[in-house]
């Protein structure tokens, strides 16, 4: 059994892509206005909104406990509408040696897809796959389109 795995989803949303992209990338700090259910907090802790290597800290609830995750803007790429981070602290390394968090946000007309890419190494082989944090997300990404639908 391999310790290394990829959880893929992805959603349309109603909501122009642009704004949901503008959202992550920029705004992450009022995404707990936006979902207030899931997210408590997002802070820049190094660098600006935004850029590559800049360290974003987020307190959330997971599991219906309240967690924390640090993490550092790897790569961004405007053309393809695509953020990468990696996890550099927090509680959700209790269970993984990596674990990478991609976005990817399609805009084709009125069809707007957002794609969440899930990228981890388990410390064992008894840590369970990240279904519920890839839930989180796609919960996230409805309580943000509902907020610019409204």
């Amino acid at each position: 059994m391999s310790l290394q795995g990829k959880l893929v989803s992805e959603i349309n949303i109603k909501c122009d892509g642009d704004v949901f992209y503008e959202v992550y990338r920029q705004r992450p700090h009022h995404i707990s206005t936006m979902s207030p259910n899931n997210v408590q907090n997002v802070d820049v802790h190094e660098g600006e909104w935004g850029t590559v290597g800049s360290i974003i800290f987020w307190n959330f609830i997971h599991d219906g406990k309240e967690v924390v995750a640090k993490e550092r803007v790897e790569e961004i790429d405007e053309e393809k509408k695509m953020i990468k981070k990696r996890v550099i602290e927090g509680d959700i390394l209790e269970n993984y040696k990596s674990f990478y968090v991609t976005i990817h946000v399609e805009t084709k007309g009125e069809n707007n897809l957002v794609t969440w890419i899930l990228e981890y190494e388990k410390k064992n082989a008894n840590v369970p796959d990240p279904h519920t944090l890839m839930e989180l997300l796609l919960n996230l990404t409805k309580d943000i389109e509902n907020h610019h639908i409204k």
